[in-house]
């Protein structure tokens, strides 16, 4: 008998009304131009789950329902307060986030749209990943070994893994269609986007990880570093994509956290150690993943959506 917990509930998306869909590492983009909504967007969150570039099997059941209900979560927390201290001009993407409210014809395939799929407005994206870092953790602490900083941003020394940085710091990285994403310095951006908008980008990163990283402190939870994406409408900013989410974001329990050490997380990273010590070369295809890493994973990622919204993870 199949174990339900390595099933694949929703591993891709099927909606014959539309053409067929961007299909990224988790997500499912479809243009809405066929109902008559140029301007929108119907993202679903599948089950999959990428590490080091690569789609792992099989996927992670329920995993996009969490992501999808955390990122909402935050949206709505953090961004209403940010309008009056960015000029009036910040917002989300969001326009609808229950099947109710969809097109009707999105709303026969209720089933596999559910909580895990929201209409957007559509944005000219802006093409860097916005990263904010509280922690020296990942590629940061793999590039402050060898440099003494990260992203041109120079540290103190003496600084260990996961050894809380003196202010957060913002390390923007180019988005990579396939590939790996490249960490690059703040001149870089600016020389790519002009000075007004990559100030600006860093302003709303920084101040969104400092209003996310008091929740989860709050809620006994680290947040050591994000990723955030924005895009443009009109000259507007919009925060984009996800936020704060298990994907994206490293979260570590505060009562275990000690600076030289590897963190327990409630993220990725424990994928990444299993498939570390697992012998793979990182090139060819990865490994499938046991049992027990697929119930870890889901176990932490509910974990981490129970800690930081203080709800019952969906089923």
């Amino acid at each position: 008998m199949t174990d339900p917990a390595v099933t694949d509930p929703l591993w891709q998306s099927e909606i014959p009304e539309l053409p067929s869909p961007r299909r990224g590492k988790v997500r499912d983009v479809y243009e809405l131009d066929a109902l008559g909504h140029p301007e929108w967007l119907l993202i679903v969150a599948t089950d999959r789950l990428s590490a080091y570039d690569h789609i792992l099997r099989p996927g992670i059941p329920g995993k996009g329902v969490l992501l999808t209900q955390l990122s909402n979560f935050w949206f709505r927390r953090l961004t209403q307060d940010l309008i009056d201290t960015t000029g009036g001009n910040f917002r989300h993407h969001l326009q609808y986030t229950e099947v109710d409210g969809f097109p009707e014809p999105l709303q026969r395939h209720r089933s596999q749209l559910a909580g895990r799929a929201v209409v957007v407005r559509k944005t000219e994206v802006v093409p860097f990943e916005c990263v904010a870092r509280g922690y020296l953790a990942g590629s940061g602490f793999r590039e402050y070994r060898s440099s003494g900083s990260v992203c041109g941003e120079a540290l103190p020394a003496g600084l260990e893994r996961a050894s809380q940085l003196p202010e957060p710091i913002f390390t923007p990285a180019t988005k990579a269609e396939e590939g790996h994403d490249e960490n690059v310095s703040f001149a870089v951006m600016k020389a790519a986007l002009g000075s007004p908008l990559a100030r600006q980008l860093r302003r709303m990163t920084l101040d969104l990880y400092r209003r996310a990283a008091e929740h989860a402190a709050q809620r006994g939870l680290i947040l050591a570093d994000t990723k955030l994406e924005f895009g443009l409408v009109d000259g507007k900013l919009l925060l984009i994509d996800e936020a704060f989410t298990s994907d994206s974001s490293r979260y570590w329990p505060a009562e275990s956290w000690e600076p030289g050490r590897e963190p327990a997380s409630f993220d990725k990273q424990y994928v990444r150690n299993w498939l570390d010590s697992s012998g793979w070369d990182h090139e060819s295809p990865p490994p499938e993943l046991p049992t027990e890493v697929v119930r870890g994973t889901l176990e932490r990622y509910r974990e981490a959506f129970r800690q930081l919204t203080g709800q019952t993870p969906p089923a």
